[in-house]
């Protein structure tokens, strides 16, 4: 499938990629994808990890799983190509955005931009079925996903966590709150976004954060 991953995470992640269960996982993608329709494209199932190489890393959103409509997964949580519809979840985010930030929302769903600036955009479960979603759970994705967060807690200093629904709140008994800052609230999704998500800040708080720390903050919107 030619999966691509930066060489950082590569050598990071090469004791994790030769355990049994990782080859168990390859072997159920591989299988997975060729008897049926799957998200991401094979070659983009790492792109958060080709985009956002493990030195870089400042900011931790995690998500579910891939879009699972046609052209949508990307490889990268809560993001889509550009040309493609923005999602109900992600025009929320943006909705949030625009609110903390006093600023116009971006103008595509691609959020390859924060990637660039080490927003690592982590989905719990790296694949999906076509137009299934949670189809890959079984495969055993949550295990390779509570490594990385494991190591990025470890092996770095003063990293922002963001943690959107239940699913993602699951990971914050593997960070170390003494070192790191931690972010909560509901999904934004269109089922629960009302439930306390709008109005809870993330993105200047995590500027607020990382700028106290020394760190150069993320430019959310671009041109801003």
């Amino acid at each position: 499938m030619n999966v691509q991953i930066h060489p950082s995470w590569q050598e990071v992640l090469k004791e994790e990629f030769n355990q049994p269960y990782f080859g168990a996982i390859a072997e159920q993608v591989r299988h997975a994808y060729q008897s049926s329709r799957c998200y991401p494209p094979g070659s983009l199932i790492f792109n958060a990890f080709n985009l956002t190489p493990f030195e870089d890393v400042k900011v931790v959103i995690i998500g579910q799983d891939p879009y699972h409509g046609d052209g949508q997964a990307m490889g990268l949580s809560f993001s889509v190509p550009a040309n493609c519809p923005i999602p109900p979840s992600l025009r929320n985010i943006y909705k949030e955005l625009s609110s903390d930030l006093q600023l116009p929302p971006p103008p595509t769903g691609d959020l390859t931009s924060w990637a660039h600036q080490g927003v690592l955009l982590l989905n719990a479960t790296l694949t999906v079925q076509a137009h299934q979603a949670k189809s890959h759970h079984y495969i055993g994705w949550e295990r390779f996903t509570d490594r990385v967060i494991q190591l990025l807690s470890d092996k770095h200093d003063h990293l922002v966590f963001i943690l959107w629904g239940s699913d993602a709140q699951r990971k914050e008994r593997l960070i170390d709150q003494q070192k790191h800052y931690i972010l909560k609230a509901p999904h934004p999704s269109p089922l629960s976004a009302h439930k306390g998500f709008f109005g809870t800040q993330p993105f200047s708080k995590t500027n607020m954060y990382l700028v106290q720390k020394g760190i150069r903050p993320i430019q959310w919107v671009e041109g801003q």
